[in-house]
């Protein structure tokens, strides 16, 4: 199965286009700081997705996914300072918070998958 078919790949993308989508009304001057962090960190999830399954060795392909999921967490906290200093709305910031939940899940069970079929 191709990446770009899986299910966790494509939840991933949607989390990173709601966070580009909330984060364009970010105060300017966090626009090479928070701002930058927040989008570079949510774009590396699907991508370090992507660049695990295209590794040679199973144990490469869940070194990725680990990454990836690092990433998630990495942005949820990102995301928690962002809603701290008034960036964020709450009912954004919920949104955001369940398709993260979602991803997280998805990524876990595509690991444990992984692990057992691999």
């Amino acid at each position: 199965m191709e990446y770009t078919e899986l299910e966790v790949w494509k939840e991933a993308r949607v989390l990173v286009n709601n966070v580009y989508q909330i984060s364009k009304d970010f105060p300017r001057e966090e626009m090479y700081g928070l701002t930058s962090q927040i989008c570079r960190c949510a774009v590396s999830i699907p991508s370090n997705i992507a660049e695990g399954c295209g590794r040679r060795t199973s144990a490469d392909t869940i070194q990725f996914l680990y990454i990836s999921r690092g990433s998630l967490y990495e942005l949820e906290t990102q995301l928690f300072i962002a809603l701290d200093q008034g960036y964020l709305k709450k009912e954004d910031s919920d949104n955001l918070f369940k398709q993260i939940l979602k991803c997280k899940k998805l990524i876990n069970g595509f690991i444990k998958y992984y692990k057992k079929n691999n």
